[in-house]
């Protein structure tokens, strides 16, 4: 009677399974939709203006989406972003249900002597560990540093997001300004095609001339066909990190996004105090060291209690029995040790990242300034000049004296050079994003508390 009591004391306590299938054809559709969701971005917008992080005035799709806009969408629908946030709710989920008693233990001994008339002996107990040695304490610390470490990812994994999509933005108008750039050249390589014609059959103009001036058309029209497929190839990209479809119906608005590089005159300490990776490993490094003293914990004993009942030759009995490991061969050495030995790897890995972000800083820097100077050079001399000689030939060209081959350089060297200030843009967009990126938001920031049954459309 007794132990059917216990049993089903126990059953009561347990939890049921009860499947979930994977629908990806329902998630293709919601896929499909996610620009519908335009609410609850407003909604992430205004938590982000309260928090002062980074974000748009507004959010509107009517007039296209900017790449302030765009970096909003990107933290609400960012694949690799969903799963850190899933990952921080299983963190959670261990923090919340951590450092609980051990479940009690029922026990039922019985034995029946082979003698006719020997009774049955038998005892029901049920036994309890007493955590004196504060292990429990120690173990959810431990958890609540993991959860914190978590969340700390997803503030690391929003701020990299962010500066992933600065990137593919600049880097997918780029691209745009390239294929109009590309195009262009080829309308005016077709002029230049139509008037060797006529040179051509005047015979004021040699075959192989000819002949060069039409290889030339054929390669520009080759680089605007490469041109439109890296253009394609960036707005893909760019759609992929914002959690788009790769046909979502949006117009993007090919314009820089604006980096703010915060002004400071000691990088290295602003890297130290506000760079959300070495804030993840510092938050790694608690958590180390939270399992180094949990360790520390285990090797103190907690103490075992047995009670209960029983009978013995037609006796009743009240049982009881206490158990206290004693530390002294064993005294969880091993677990201490190697609890110690990985807090000083994590201590390392802070130390060496740090190390490495210094010499990206740097880099990131001197890119920076070499980009600035040769962009300047081209934008504000050799462009200016190029442009003065097109227009220079063109007038002799009015007049009846044309030079194909000097006109067609003259296109070819000033394409080539607007190529080059669109690349060394890239390169000096590139560099102050990196540079931003490394410094870290101006202010603290922690996502929202994350919930284990977290969804793709919640935050």
């Amino acid at each position: 009677m007794l132990g059917s009591a216990v049993w089903a004391l126990a059953l009561a306590g347990c939890q049921s399974f009860e499947r979930a299938p994977i629908d990806l054809s329902g998630h293709r559709s919601a896929f499909g939709e996610r620009l519908k969701a335009t609410e609850s971005i407003s909604e992430l917008v205004e938590q982000l203006a309260l928090e002062g992080m980074p974000a748009p005035e507004r959010f509107d799709l009517s007039d296209g989406l900017s790449p302030s806009e765009g970096e909003v969408l990107a933290l609400f629908f960012n694949p690799d972003l969903r799963i850190a946030r899933l990952d921080a709710g299983v963190a959670l989920a261990r923090y919340e249900e951590g450092g609980l008693w051990q479940d009690p233990e029922f026990g039922f001994d019985a034995a029946e002597l082979l003698s006719p008339t020997g009774p049955l002996e038998y005892g029901l107990t049920l036994g309890l560990t007493l955590p004196l040695s504060g292990r429990l304490e120690t173990e959810k610390e431990k958890a609540k540093a993991g959860y914190k470490a978590e969340l700390l990812r997803i503030v690391d994994a929003e701020w990299e997001l962010r500066a992933r999509v600065r990137s593919a933005w600049a880097a997918w108008a780029t691209a745009s300004e390239h294929l109009r750039l590309a195009d262009e050249a080829v309308q005016q390589i077709e002029q230049v095609a139509r008037i060797t014609d006529r040179l051509e059959a005047a015979e004021e103009l040699t075959r192989v001339e000819a002949r060069l001036i039409r290889a030339e058309l054929v390669e520009s029209r080759a680089a605007a066909t490469v041109a439109e497929f890296h253009e394609a190839q960036a707005r893909v990209n760019l759609l992929r990190l914002l959690g788009l479809p790769p046909d979502a119906p949006v117009d993007l608005l090919p314009a820089h996004p604006p980096i703010d590089i915060p002004q400071t005159n000691d990088p290295m300490a602003r890297i130290i105090q506000a760079n959300t990776r070495l804030a993840v490993l510092r938050a790694d490094y608690d958590v180390k060291e939270e399992s180094y003293r949990h360790e520390i914990r285990k090797q103190y004993p907690d103490v075992s209690i047995n009670g209960g009942y029983g009978s013995e030759d037609n006796d009743d009995r009240l049982l009881f029995g206490i158990s206290l490991p004693i530390p002294l061969l064993n005294a969880n050495r091993a677990g201490i040790a190697e609890a110690r030995a990985q807090r000083e790897v994590a201590r390392a890995i802070a130390e060496t990242t740090f190390e490495r972000l210094a010499g990206d800083f740097a880099i990131a820097r001197a890119i920076h300034e070499s980009a600035t100077t040769r962009f300047r050079t081209l934008s504000e001399e050799l462009i200016p000049m190029l442009n003065q000689q097109a227009s220079e030939v063109a007038s002799l060209a009015e007049l009846g004296e044309v030079d194909t081959l000097l006109l067609l350089e003259t296109i070819s060297r000033r394409f080539e050079a607007k190529r080059q200030a669109l690349d060394l843009n890239q390169a000096i967009l590139d560099a102050a994003i990196e540079m931003a990126r490394l410094l870290g938001p101006g202010v603290p920031h922690l996502p929202a508390p994350v919930e284990p049954s977290l969804s793709e459309d919640s935050r």
